[in-house]
């Protein structure tokens, strides 16, 4: 846990970690029981399929670019200097179709199981791995719709 006063660097992760997981990039600022931070790279044509996370709030500051988020049917659209709000036990995906890569800021809280999920999800490209995994640390993908 990061829970020492200080200043994580713009440069730096905590930890000096950083991980792939979806295609993005991902790197943790802030790690305590309470909450968990992470500075986020999003390419564009990336995403984070639909999942529930049952245990945490989760939320997204916007700092360049732009994001899809889907609640169901309902798509919201975000930019520069926008929060999105997830509420726990709300299903809601997360898509950049905008053209351009996107720079973000994701919290969660309580930190609960996230940070070590990422340190687990790092580099992991097979879609079922990365539903196990995610499963055994409170988070929980949606099935693919029906085709």
């Amino acid at each position: 846990m990061s829970d020492q006063a200080g200043v994580t660097l713009a440069s730096d992760g905590i930890e000096g970690k950083s991980w792939n997981v979806v295609g993005h990039t991902y790197t943790p600022k802030l790690h305590t029981d309470a909450a968990f931070i992470w500075h986020a790279h999003i390419p564009d044509g990336t995403f984070v399929p639909p999942h529930i996370h049952p245990t945490q709030d989760e939320w997204i500051y916007v700092i360049e670019g732009n994001l899809e988020v889907e609640f169901g049917p309902d798509v919201h659209k975000a930019g520069p200097g926008d929060t999105v709000r997830m509420p726990m036990g709300i299903a809601h995906g997360i898509f950049n179709r905008s053209g351009k890569d996107a720079v973000v800021v994701f919290g969660v809280a309580p930190a609960r199981k996230l940070f070590d999920l990422f340190c687990a999800l790092d580099g992991v490209t097979d879609p079922e791995e990365l539903v196990r995994l995610s499963a055994l640390h409170e988070v929980d993908f949606l099935p693919p719709p029906a085709a």
